[in-house]
């Protein structure tokens, strides 16, 4: 008797694309992809909006007496065909800017940091902490940072040998500064006011 081989039918995974992003509705949800996976999600809470601001506030406001690099919010990073997300605040040196924005002005590589303001949900969160921190890594961000207004803290992510790795958790009565920014120094107090 013959023997019979019984494989598991295997459904193949639907990838979303960035081209995917364009048939999907402008109703105010903000979409994302991350290694083909698409992330829904809706309008944040007014307090993560404001900590979004401010940071962008701030990263401005020393950009432009610099003049070393641009902060921008709700900028999209096309970091493939695969990975197109949207990060809270990025902040990319001028001369990185010069060679990842493109004529239609979008980002298409890492920025020097990105920020990510956590959302309510274990799902935001994991998609943050875990999800966008492997991407970030995985991707040449030199920098990311995780604020969670709620708590007041930001958790500062530094390439080390390749990789973010955890440099430092801040909390309120913290300066946050960065090798990257030389002489920038925000009080958290000023985030999360």
């Amino acid at each position: 008797m013959t023997p019979v081989i019984i494989t598991p039918k295997v459904e193949a995974q639907l990838l979303w694309t960035s081209a995917d992003l364009e048939l999907l509705p402008d109703n105010g949800n903000r979409y994302e992809i991350i290694n083909g996976e698409l992330y829904v999600t809706r309008a944040p809470h007014w307090k993560h909006q404001t900590t979004c601001g401010n940071f962008y506030f701030e990263l401005k406001a020393w950009s432009k007496i610099t003049g070393l690099g641009y902060a921008a919010m709700g900028a999209g990073v096309i970091f493939g065909d695969k990975d197109d997300v949207i990060s809270d605040v990025v902040w990319i040196s001028k001369e990185r800017y010069e060679i990842l924005i493109d004529q239609a002005g979008q980002l298409l590589g890492a920025p020097d940091i990105a920020i990510e303001v956590l959302s309510a949900g274990t799902e935001n969160e994991r998609r943050d902490r875990e999800v966008k921190l492997k991407l970030y890594s995985s991707r040449g961000v030199l920098e990311y940072w995780i604020a969670d207004w709620r708590n007041k803290q930001v958790q500062v992510y530094r390439r080390e040998n390749g990789i973010l790795k955890l440099a430092m958790t801040l909390f309120i009565s913290d300066t946050l500064t960065s090798p990257l920014l030389p002489e920038f120094a925000c009080p958290l107090v000023q985030i999360f006011e």
